[in-house]
């Protein structure tokens, strides 16, 4: 009876002492420790996917920077958003090889993210865009990708000969993401142009290729004569190629698909997040306190100019000097009264939009936008 209860007392102590030491969100992890699993909604090794690519760049750099080796990386390609039961299970597979940081890079897969923090709790989930988290173990990041679409029309703006510039978007009003791009896009588009008009095309999809090509053709087709994108292949501005008109790329710079016909491409360079969130996790910092980066910090831009398109040079000047306003924060883009294009006001005076207006808050177009039928 002895021998039973030392028994029970030794196996007592080693399962506090495993408790005590379990690692939670939180606490310092060594780096040899760390192991990533990434969800992509489509191939990251494919540079003309665009947004998973840009991601998978950011990977990269991050891995670099901290100094992980491949096996502590996982990558899930072609994970459907829109089919949850995969989304979990691929999420599931991965917690089950010794993942503790999921990645995921789509807004579809902020309820999977949701639903399995909460049965995981010493896993870290961060998700791309999105507005659920919990105080634990679910962060969400993004970045204000606006202050470069403002940047990118007002090269659309001064480089539009017939005033009507094309945008291929995947969701119209409903998403305030793509909308407000739209509208910081036609802002700097009549910055410049008074007169130029910004037309939509919504696709309803973050990923359709097809879809993307003939929004495309449409804008083309209608006289438009610079296509920008919010959609995830570079199919828009090979369009534009075809078709000998310019072109304002997403995610990557898409000089590579279009190389006569993008002028420059609206970055995402999330390297600067991955890197910080890892660095986070190793020094035990991590918090779920939402991440919503700059143009000034880095995680998002506009690729180098175009060397094969001849620019004015008061065009490069202006556009420095913008940028240099916009990283200062003398330039906030959604500020003051703004007029919509169904002729209501938003906004206040002498006023900025929140950053909660900014992401989930706009459901309006800017007065000089039109979307397609």
């Amino acid at each position: 009876m002895k021998i039973k209860i030392l028994l029970i007392s030794i196996s007592l102590i080693f399962t506090l002492s495993s408790c005590k030491d379990e690692w939670k969100p939180g606490m310092p992890m060594a780096k040899d420790d760390i192991r990533i699993g990434i969800l992509h909604i489509s191939d990251p090794i494919n540079e003309a996917s665009g947004y998973a690519y840009a991601h998978h760049t950011g990977i990269m750099e991050m891995q670099r920077e901290i100094g992980l080796n491949d096996d502590q990386i996982l990558y899930r390609a072609h994970v459907d958003y829109t089919d949850q039961l995969m989304v979990e299970n691929t999420m599931r597979e991965l917690i089950a090889r010794g993942v503790n940081i999921i990645i995921a890079t789509s807004w579809g897969y902020m309820a999977a993210c949701a639903k399995l923090s909460e049965e995981h709790p010493n896993v870290i989930f961060a998700h791309a865009s999105g507005y659920e988290r919990n105080e634990t173990n679910f962060v969400n990041y993004f970045g204000r990708v606006y202050q470069a679409r403002y940047l990118s029309g007002i090269i659309a703006g001064m480089k539009t000969e017939s005033n009507r510039i094309g945008y291929v978007a995947a969701w119209g009003t409903s998403n305030s993401e793509v909308t407000g791009g739209i509208n910081a896009f036609a802002m700097g588009v009549e910055r410049v142009n008074p007169d130029a008009r910004v037309y939509v095309k919504v696709t309803h999809s973050w990923f359709d290729p097809m879809g993307e090509t003939n929004a495309a053709r449409e804008l083309i087709a209608l006289g438009c004569d610079v296509i920008a994108q919010h959609v995830d292949t570079a199919n828009p501005q090979i369009e534009a190629e075809r078709a000998g008109i310019w072109g304002i790329g997403y995610n990557t710079d898409m000089r590579t698909e279009a190389p006569n016909a993008v002028i420059t491409s609206v970055l995402w360079q999330w390297g600067a997040y991955y890197s910080y969130l890892v660095q986070s996790v190793i020094n035990g910092t991590f918090t779920t306190e939402p991440w919503y980066g700059t143009l000034a910090d880095g995680i998002i831009g506009l690729s180098p100019l175009n060397s094969n398109v001849y620019l004015e040079p008061e065009i490069i000047a202006f556009l420095e000097s913008e940028r240099r306003q916009i990283e200062s924060g003398a330039i906030g883009v959604f500020e003051g009264i703004m007029e919509t294009n169904s002729g209501r006001r938003v906004g206040r005076e002498n006023e900025r939009l929140s950053d909660s207006e900014t992401q989930f808050g706009i459901d309006w177009y800017y007065r000089t936008v039109i979307e397609l039928n």
